[in-house]
């Protein structure tokens, strides 16, 4: 960190009177943020650390704010400056899913806290669900997302790059593929819902339980997507048994979205997120200096061969054949 920018914090801090605060530092995630827990007789605090040009505080202060009025567990804002890039947080804890579920906590029991957290979230009306100024995930930036495919994979396979007939030829399949993610209904979509972002908060009741993190690129997308990236998780695999169940939980509470229709739009967003996901480990790996999340490509061609076994996704299947080969899926770095 510079100079500069522990200069800009310091006076954050000053003017909310947590300068004199014991500091420390929490874990990071995948994005230029950094979090640090801040300590004293009042209590805990955390400071999210989100610089700009890099980072926009603004639509997680929308999104906490909007999930906050409708009865979810949020961090709340307690302070913000968004052109410096900082808020105050509400300290949520440590008991993470992800640090539970390395104590042996019940597994069962907190997917399906988080499976009926979204079930509530979903049963809200779409245009209640869904805050003013959240963007549609629409087909231009899920064409975008599939595109670091070519444009970080390949090249951290020093892969010879796809000629413009084929990557052409790619895009035409998704063009014609998305549309049917939208046979499920549409409501926001948290969009990194998974173990890392989950904490619980056994003091409170009911899906308030289920703190949530992480949500600041929030749209507005199929139903579907943030169940199947809370049980297609890249980072750990989920008994196949809990994750038939936990869909199963979720129809019953839908009655009206069939079977069908939900796993064709559970088959294309899964697709289409594993993608983007091996497109981003390889960009975090080559770009970032961050190897430590190729450990999980192997889960995620694995989710992809599932994918790909759905016969709408036909298709997309024999692409891959061709130019991204099982022998091309195997990482040796």
């Amino acid at each position: 960190m510079s100079a500069n920018r522990e200069a800009i914090i310091i006076s954050f801090l000053q003017q909310h009177g947590w300068d004199k605060a014991k500091r420390g530092p929490l874990a990071g995630d995948a994005s230029f943020r950094k979090y640090d827990r801040l300590e004293d007789q009042r209590g805990r605090v955390v400071l999210m650390d989100a610089p700009p040009p890099q980072e926009d505080v603004r639509p997680f202060v929308r999104i906490a704010r909007h999930l906050f009025k409708q009865g979810f567990s949020v961090p709340k804002v307690l302070a913000e400056d968004a052109a410096a890039g900082l808020l105050l947080l509400e300290d949520l804890g440590d008991s993470t899913y992800t640090q539970l579920l390395a104590q042996s906590h019940d597994e069962r029991a907190l997917y399906t806290l988080a499976t009926d957290t979204l079930i509530a979230l979903h049963r809200l009306p779409e245009n209640q669900a869904v805050p003013s100024g959240v963007k549609p995930y629409d087909t231009s930036r899920l064409l975008d997302e599939v595109g670091r495919l070519q444009e970080w994979y390949m090249p951290l396979l020093h892969a010879p790059a796809l000629s413009s007939q084929t990557i052409d030829g790619y895009n035409s399949i998704w063009q014609a593929l998305l549309p049917l993610a939208w046979k499920a209904p549409t409501s926001l979509v948290l969009f990194d819902y998974h173990v890392d972002n989950l904490l619980l908060l056994p003091e409170r009741s009911g899906i308030k339980a289920c703190g949530l993190l992480d949500f600041q690129d929030a749209v507005a997308g199929p139903v579907t997507y943030d169940l199947m990236s809370l049980l297609e998780d890249a980072r750990r695999d989920v008994n196949p048994a809990l994750i038939a169940e936990m869909k199963q939980r979720y129809l019953n509470a839908f009655p009206s979205v069939t079977p069908e229709d939900f796993e064709l739009s559970w088959a294309v967003m899964a697709a289409q997120r594993h993608v983007r996901v091996i497109g981003t480990f390889a960009r975090l790996k080559l770009r970032d200096g961050k190897p430590h999340y190729l450990q999980h490509m192997p889960r995620l061609w694995r989710y992809m061969d599932q994918c790909l076994a759905h016969p709408a996704l036909s298709d997309l299947k024999n692409w891959f054949d061709a130019h991204v080969p099982q022998t091309m899926r195997t990482l040796n770095l």
